[in-house]
């Protein structure tokens, strides 16, 4: 299984630090919890996650940021952090419940979003979303590519339609997105594009065929879009993610029926048998916490770079 908040700041604080806090709080229903998953027993003992707490920064005032997948998991996360930052943000996804949900929160919170529906396997609506957040905002300045699927089965198992829609999502949705965004970028003069892969671009395992396929075809595609427009002073960069606790890998896991008490069991046990070191998935708020700081103007001598964010999982255990 790999894939892929924050306030406002006390207005009375004049100084604050340019990077998020991670502290630790319990999870789970405390001491320890039994459940039954088809026949395996399963139990947890209050594992710590972190916490994002808002950094007080606005590395993204006046900035237009644009992000596909932004409906759920980390395109979710990374669409309230940017904005609670000053970005204003035009995202898009396939579930309109989920878009409008996500847009009410951010501007409950006094930020600045706009959902727009679009489908990145379908170029028309690429080239719409892309157009419609560049018009809406003024240009774009930062674009975080996200939208990602998978199918897990043996590769023989797979009909070429379901291979396609893996594949047509995970790496044309990108090449798509890209064409468009960067005749904005050019316009601009500039900007970031951060690239959602997985750390199976590095290493998989069994039934992922089709995802490891496609997110490693995303680090090439990177690289050589980077080289494209280094001299334009377009940055690209491919973000590879470990296994992280949002809607994807669960359904993955097949547990998208189950209670979120039961599943917090699986994935707490998932990880301490599965990610050597830490122990436990990443939660969809720090992977998204790195990617805006990815996506900021601090590193401006990053480009064509694969940042792998996993727990150690392919370091330590393949």
């Amino acid at each position: 299984m790999d894939a892929e908040d924050t306030g406002a700041a006390d207005a009375g604080t004049k100084k604050h630090s340019r990077r998020r806090i991670l502290t630790t709080g319990a999870v789970g229903v405390g001491g320890v919890l039994a459940g039954v998953v088809g026949g395996v027993a399963l139990a947890q003992a209050g594992s710590p996650t972190p916490v994002i707490r808002p950094s007080g920064s606005r590395r993204f005032e006046g900035k237009t940021v644009l992000i596909t997948g932004g409906t759920s998991g980390i395109g979710r996360a990374a669409a309230r952090q940017f904005a609670a930052e000053g970005g204003k943000v035009g995202f898009c996804g396939r579930r309109e419940a989920l878009g409008r949900q996500v847009e009410n929160e951010i501007r409950s919170a006094g930020g600045e979003a706009t959902y727009i529906r679009a489908d990145v396997r379908s170029e028309d609506d690429v080239r719409r979303f892309v157009n419609q957040v560049a018009s809406t905002y003024g240009g774009l300045d930062v674009c975080f590519n996200n939208a990602g699927i998978t199918q897990q089965k043996a590769l023989h198992e797979y009909s070429a339609a379901e291979w396609d829609d893996v594949v047509g999502t995970n790496l044309r949705g990108n090449f798509l997105a890209l064409r468009y965004e960067i005749p904005h970028l050019l316009t601009r003069g500039g900007g970031v594009v951060l690239v959602t892969s997985s750390s199976n671009a590095i290493s998989t395992a069994a039934g992922r065929s089709a995802y490891a396929a496609a997110k490693r075809g995303l680090v090439g595609l990177v690289q050589s879009a980077a080289a494209d427009y280094a001299a334009k002073n377009i940055r690209i960069n491919a973000l590879l993610p470990g296994t992280t606790n949002t809607e994807l890998v669960r359904r993955a896991a097949g547990a998208m029926d189950l209670p979120d008490s039961v599943w917090e069991v699986m994935a707490t046990t998932w990880g301490k048998s599965n990610v050597p070191g830490l122990g436990r998935m990443a939660s969809a708020d720090e992977v998204a916490a790195f990617a805006v700081t990815l996506a900021s103007p601090d590193f401006p001598y990053m480009t064509a770079a694969q940042m792998v964010f996993d727990g150690g999982k392919t370091a330590f255990g393949g």
